[in-house]
């Protein structure tokens, strides 16, 4: 019978691994007559299926089962998957039971003591051909179909049916409006797997039914076109429909007829957000077709967006093929634009041998005629764990200082900063999915819906099951429908906010006295400081009425477990350790860590900004957060890599560009990360950039970093190389190479290397593998992880106590690797964000990401469906500022700060307060870091992306001029 759990050579449907055997984890359960012991585990109590004993498990079903056995029984409206049930409406899964007089769908049916089981009878096998058969008469013709290698087609084939013999229905039209799914409702069979996938898996309520009798069918939203309607095009549907109703619109041509599938695949892991879903990639003719997901433990299946439809960027004509070379005479010229189809303009071809001495030459020049120090590196957060290491030994041994940083001084310096403080670690402790254990989840300063969008279908899973979801943010979002309780404060008064919880819990001896004496230092001073903090005396300043301060503290305190997740909107403020040190006291006074459900998540932005810090590409720390500053630590590194090391701390992002004003750093390595478009105050950064004396870039396309090069190398993207990453849930997993190299890139690992090589280390490396060991054997948080185990197990969690025992989801458990097992409490006062608004200035800019586009664009700007979802810069605002500008949606303003003008168009956005602006960063057209405020956090040493004061003006068409 159809076997969904075997891959699908010819189709799309159901081609991902499911579970052996058992119930899948996260399924939907059904009550069953059986007995089991308190554990779930079972009795000795057993029924028979076709003469074969087999014990009853609580909540299992006869299709589960049955599959235990080796019968693979065929279905259509039930996908064993993690988080989806049985329905019970196809009835392909029919199987006869003695002494009943009807015959019982096995995925919905728990078996009883004795009872008998026969799945091969001539009634059963008679029906289940008889509703295939029915079900295929209204289906294509399978030389036309859509997908004729989909899960009926499948039955169909083992069956022996060719086509139905009853009369055909009238079938809603093809809708083609969307630019990644094709809808074909003629080959719709109603099982409600697609309204389950989109209601119950990723929680969007967007599909559902409409219509009686043969006049029902699937919809979206009020019966609107699939591109019309509120689709965030996770493609959940795609991947669970077994008929090709909805399919990629790479499997079908104009006429919606199947063109063709992949003949090969590859598992690996997605190379956007933090969440780490683990993806197959679904390969024809070396060029990636589609993508599906795979049940790793950060998704289950699961993908959003950017991972199931963002890929094809790796074959984008813009892609940097050759090195390249700045021509002589050509100037660097802050804000300049180049082509990124056309470089020639700006430079010229070379070999790989003329532009890695080039580029060597020049950082070499430097560094002997000017000291080690006056050079600096850019790593990135979207490459490997390997690589990570290897730039950061490649500036501290090679160049000779810890001027060495990435993205995380952009996005968590600041909460890394305040758990090294509190907890001695900058991990999160416990994976987002220990959601499931939580009585109370409290999300603050974050936008998972869509900046952690599978992560955010956990969160709204839990909420549908009954626990109390708390959102606080000064922008309403998507996750409010879900939430218990909605707390939209005034922007920067997070501290406000949180000390007027704390005083509640304090004030009402609402903390956990005895988890404090054992775990917890600084307690009464703490409470001292806290008194004042009152909800009546925060409620005017936060926005939140005292109340409501009081009801949610209450709720956090009381619950047997509670966990705290946050984002940027916690971290990029110049009180951003503040704003974490409160969260960190909140877990730490009511005990709420360490256990499961509980513990202190900051959601990670990048897929490999956890990874790339913890290999110490981070200019305070080596690898593991080893201070460069302790004698003894640095010793050991020393004797590790063979030579002496910078004793001093290194300069961070934002104090590099300092520094190059100031002629101190005049020389810049940077692979992989974009300054021109991610720094704050882009003014001062693309002036920086073009001040350098020798500038080297290592990326995928031109971008608007590289156009300030003197040395261009094209580096490899993420699908074309092997080597691990590190998500937020400290899930080590590795990626595959599935594609090529294209013309005459290479590896970055190897890059890294013939610059090292150059620069004078004896490095010989021979793949990833080997420099993943050395990183593990200098890090003891990889302990027990070789690169043998992640390759073989594809995700392994840090900490790991044995090589043949899983990692631990939730540390802590006894105490922080700090001083005597304390976490400590840091008291937060208020203070004001460094630039507020005025007569001039009256509005408060915020900035961020967009579910569609990741970071500064330049991949997800190169994805055909990405951009076409999200062409163009919006900058969201109120309905009320909309009506106070007197313009109409989609009419262009002017934002205006102290540094800079960009103009966009306007977008209404009701959750969006009056007086407040957001513009997403991944425009250059519009590029909102013109406008941000490099202030920094003092510990951090990040910057004020969330806040600074602004002016909204309407243009006037006839007056309107470039934006600035």
């Amino acid at each position: 019978m159809s076997d969904s759990d075997q891959q699908k050579p010819a189709g799309y449907g159901h081609n991902q691994k499911g579970a052996a055997g058992g119930a899948v984890k996260g399924e939907g359960r059904v009550p069953m007559s059986g007995a089991a012991d308190e554990g779930g585990k079972p009795t000795t109590q057993s029924f028979t299926i076709d003469d074969r004993e087999i014990d009853i498990r609580a909540g299992e079903t006869i299709f589960r089962a049955a599959r235990r056995l080796g019968i693979k029984l065929p279905h259509l409206c039930y996908l064993p998957k993690p988080g989806y049930r049985p329905d019970g409406n196809c009835r392909v899964c029919m199987v006869e039971i003695e002494g009943e007089r009807v015959l019982a769908a096995s995925c919905i049916r728990t078996p009883s003591p004795g009872m008998k089981v026969r799945t091969q009878t001539d009634r059963a096998k008679t029906a289940r051909k008889m509703v295939t058969e029915l079900l295929l008469t209204d289906q294509p013709a399978r030389e036309l179909a859509h997908d004729p290698g989909s899960e009926l087609w499948k039955i169909a084939t083992r069956l022996e049916i060719a086509q139905g013999r009853f009369p055909r229905r009238q079938t809603p039209a093809s809708d083609r409006s969307h630019p990644a799914m094709a809808v074909n409702l003629d080959a719709c069979i109603h099982c409600n797997l697609c309204v389950r996938a989109c209601r119950e898996v990723q929680v969007n309520d967007v599909i559902g039914m409409a219509g009686r009798g043969h006049g029902e069918k699937i919809v979206f939203d009020f019966d609107d076109p699939m591109g019309a309607s509120t689709c965030v095009a996770c493609g959940e549907c795609v991947q669970a429909c077994p008929t090709g109703a909805l399919m990629p619109a790479t499997l079908v041509d104009a006429r919606n007829v199947f063109t063709g599938t992949a003949d090969r695949t590859v598992d690996s892991v997605c190379p956007y957000c933090g969440v780490g879903c683990q993806l197959t990639y679904h390969i024809k003719d070396d060029k990636l077709l589609y993508v599906t997901g795979r049940n790793g433990p950060a998704n289950e299946n699961r993908l959003c967006v950017k991972g199931r439809f963002g890929f094809d960027y790796v074959h984008n004509p813009q892609r940097l093929l050759k090195p390249m070379i700045r021509k002589d005479g050509v100037p660097k010229i802050p804000h300049e634009q180049i082509d990124p189809s056309n470089p020639w303009t700006h430079f010229r071809e070379a070999t790989w041998e003329e532009a890695l001495d080039r580029a060597t030459a020049g950082l070499r020049k430097i560094r002997d005629r000017d000291g080690p120090r006056a050079l600096a590196g850019f790593g990135s957060a979207k490459g490997s764990n390997e690589e990570a290491y290897l730039f950061q030994k490649l500036v501290r041994t090679g160049f000779g200082t810890n001027n060495v940083d990435h993205c995380t001084r952009l996005c968590h310096a600041s909460s890394v900063a305040a758990l090294m403080e509190g907890v001695g670690s900058g991990a999160v402790s416990a994976t987002f999915n220990e959601c499931k254990n939580s009585e109370v989840i409290f999300v603050i300063g974050a936008n998972p819906t869509e900046n952690h969008p599978v992560a955010a279908t956990y969160f709204k899973q839990a909420a549908k099951r009954g626990s109390t979801l708390i959102v606080a943010d000064p922008r309403g979002q998507a996750l409010n429908r879900h939430a218990t309780h909605m707390l939209q404060f005034k922007p920067g008064t997070d501290v406000a906010l949180l000390n007027g919880m704390l005083n509640t819990i304090v004030a009402e001896k609402l903390y956990d006295e005895q988890y404090i004496q054992t775990y917890v230092e600084g307690f009464k001073q703490f409470a001292d400081s806290i008194k004042d903090y009152t909800p009546d005396e925060m409620a005017p300043i936060c926005g939140i009425e005292p109340d409501l301060i009081r009801t949610v503290a209450r709720k956090f305190a009381r619950a047997k477990a509670a966990i705290i997740f946050w984002g940027m909107g916690i971290s990029q403020h110049t009180h951003g350790t503040d704003n974490a040190r409160c969260l960190i006291a909140l877990s730490l006074i009511t005990g709420q860590i360490g256990r499961p459900g509980t513990g202190l998540h900051p959601l990670r932005g990048q897929n490999n900004v956890q990874g790339a810090s913890d290999a110490g590409l981070i200019p305070m720390f080596f690898p593991d957060y080893k201070s460069v500053e302790d004698a003894q630590i640095r010793g050991r590194f020393e004797a590790a890599w063979g030579t002496k090391l910078d004793p001093k701390k290194g300069l961070t992002v934002v104090e590099i560009m300092d520094a190059v004003h100031a002629d101190v750093i005049k020389g810049m390595y940077i692979m992989g990360e974009n300054p021109a478009m991610s720094d704050p105050d882009l003014n001062h950064a693309r002036q920086a950039l073009a001040h350098l004396e020798h500038l080297v870039v290592q990326d995928l396309f031109l971008t608007e970093t590289a156009v300030y090069a003197d040395v261009v190398l094209p580096a490899s993207a993420w699908p074309e190389k092997d080597g691990t990453v590190t998500n937020t849930n400290r899930q080590v997993q590795m990626g595959r190479q599935a594609l090529p190299l294209p013309d005459a890139t290479r590896h970055d690992w190897w890059l890294i290397q013939e610059i090292g090589r150059r620069i004078g280390l004896p490095w010989n490396y021979r793949g990833p593998d080997e420099i993943y060991t050395e990183m593990a054997s200098l890090m003891p948080s990889l302990d027990n992880i070789s690169w043998e185990r992640v390759a073989r197990e594809s995700a392994v969690t840090y900490p790991a106590d044995a090589p043949d025992k899983p990692g631990r989801d939730v540390v802590f458990d006894q105490g922080f690797p700090r001083p005597g097992g304390f976490g400590k409490l840091v008291a937060a006062k208020l203070q004001p964000p460094d630039e507020t608004p005025n007569d001039e200035y009256p509005f408060i800019l915020t900035t961020g990401r967009q579910l569609e586009h990741w970071h500064t664009g330049a991949m997800t700007r190169r994805a055909a469906t990405l951009d076409a979802l999200e062409p163009s810069a919006v900058a969201s605002v109120s309905r009320g500022t909309i009506a106070k500008l007197g313009i109409k949606p989609g009419d262009p303003i002017r934002v205006s700060t102290r540094r800079g003008v960009v103009e966009l168009a306007a977008r209404q956005d009701d959750a969006i307060p009056d007086g407040v602006v957001f513009i997403p960063f991944a425009y250059v057209e519009a590029a909102a870091n013109i406008l941000t405020n490099p202030a920094l956090d003092p510990f951090g040493k990040i910057p004020e992306f969330k806040y600074c004061a602004a002016r909204v003006e309407a243009v006037d068409p006839a007056t309107k001029v470039a934006a600035e």
